[in-house]
């Protein structure tokens, strides 16, 4: 009995032993937790924060994969680019201030030259012309009443002068009568100079009332109407935004050519008269043939270009003022019979050695896209040309950054035609 008893003594708790373990315990615990809270926090936070590095778009450069040409085969000394303009267009205006009453042009219309674009009013100027006319015709009247005063004064003084020799009259009146038909001859010059003077006004009228008819100065087609019925239109700016100084822009399409900056670095390998090979942004798979027209002898010292004029040799509805153009230009002729390599052309920076091959990444839905390529091992100037893997129109990245995964969210910086 006792034995259990002691048992049962040692199995009892000490209340000291449990408050004082209790009392540190206590303390000890709700600083882990808060240290355990604390870091749940921190990766809470920084996974957040990964998630949302990781989800916003790369800035990257891109450019559009073209179709080769034959200018490679030809031998293409320097590609670049620039924008169709046209040598011959105007914004056509009346020379005169007036409300215009007839607009009749429409973008895209085609006219010929002469033909009659707008009119303005022009109420007072035909009264004022018809003024001028009846002012003419006083004036006529007098002339012709002044000559058959002369015709008369002179038989008069020829009959004086024969009744003086036969001494039926004296000296003095035929004399008189001389003088008064010599009168009447200044008298008649007057009267036609007043009436030359009155032809010039009529002429005048004339003019000013045909100034508000504004017409077509050359073969074109109307690329702006500026104006509408009722607005006021003049030569001169006014001020106020009331006043138009145009009726529309009218562009001769037989004159558009290519204007094109070439760095200056490379403006010797371009000559007068060289030949070279167009093929607009628009319409990539069309090669058109043109010629270096003149290097225009001034540098743009901001972009370190020098312009150069392009003819276009072949004439055609597509092209279009300010469309954009690249240009190869040719040491000789590309054959009219030599075909296009087969591929596209890419910018050599978007071909990179990845994995040990060559790769491009391309852009859709905002994505970049890994795609292995087969490129050629030379570039082409600044162009590289890749025959399997990119289609002409894709989206490529320009210099794609070492850490660019498929499918990482990308936002264009800036575009290279």
């Amino acid at each position: 009995m006792n034995s259990n008893t002691e048992l049962l003594r040692q199995l009892k708790i000490d209340k000291s032993h449990k408050e004082g373990h209790g009392g540190g315990g206590g303390s000890g615990g709700r600083t882990a937790l808060i240290a355990a809270a604390l870091l749940v926090v921190v990766l809470i936070v920084a996974g957040g924060a990964w998630a949302f590095l990781a989800r916003r778009p790369v800035e990257v450069r891109t450019a559009t994969a073209v179709a080769p040409s034959a200018a490679s085969e030809a031998g293409a000394v320097l590609q670049a680019t620039g924008y169709v303009t046209a040598r011959r267009q105007a914004t056509v205006s009346a020379q005169i201030t007036g409300s215009l009453v007839e607009v009749l042009i429409e973008e895209g219309d085609r006219v010929k030259k002469g033909q009659v674009l707008a009119r303005l009013e022009d109420n007072a100027l035909r009264a004022s012309l018809d003024s001028a006319r009846a002012n003419a015709a006083a004036a006529h009247a007098n002339v012709m009443q002044s000559e058959a005063q002369l015709q008369q004064a002179r038989r008069d003084a020829d009959r004086q002068e024969a009744l003086v020799g036969r001494g039926l009259v004296s000296r003095q009146l035929a004399e008189q009568t001389r003088t008064q038909a010599n009168t009447l001859r200044a008298q008649l010059n007057t009267a036609r100079r007043q009436a030359d003077a009155a032809d010039a006004q009529v002429g005048v009228g004339q003019v000013n009332l045909e100034y508000t008819v504004v017409r077509a100065p050359f073969d074109g087609v109307i690329t702006d109407k500026a104006a509408q019925v009722g607005e006021i239109v003049s030569p001169l700016s006014a001020g106020g935004g009331f006043t138009r100084t145009g009726v529309g822009t009218i562009v001769d399409m037989d004159s558009l050519e290519i204007d094109v900056d070439v760095n200056e670095a490379y403006i010797g390998r371009v000559q007068p008269d060289m030949p070279a090979e167009a093929v607009l942004h628009a319409y990539p798979e069309w090669r058109i043939p043109a010629h270096v027209i003149a290097i225009v002898p001034a540098a743009d010292r901001g972009k370190a270009t020098v312009k150069v004029r392009v003819a276009l040799e072949q004439k055609d509805a597509r092209i279009v003022p300010d469309m954009g153009v690249r240009v190869s230009f040719l040491d000789r002729r590309a054959p009219t019979q030599t075909s296009a390599p087969k591929g596209v052309m890419v910018p050599a920076a978007a071909v990179v050695r990845r994995d040990d091959r060559d790769i491009v990444y391309t852009v859709a839905d905002g994505k970049a896209a890994r795609r292995p390529v087969t490129a050629a091992k030379q570039a082409n100037g600044d162009l590289r040309l890749v025959t399997d893997g990119v289609a002409a129109g894709d989206t490529v990245i320009v210099s794609p950054p070492d850490d660019l995964a498929d499918g990482t969210a990308v936002r264009t910086a800036t575009t290279t035609p």
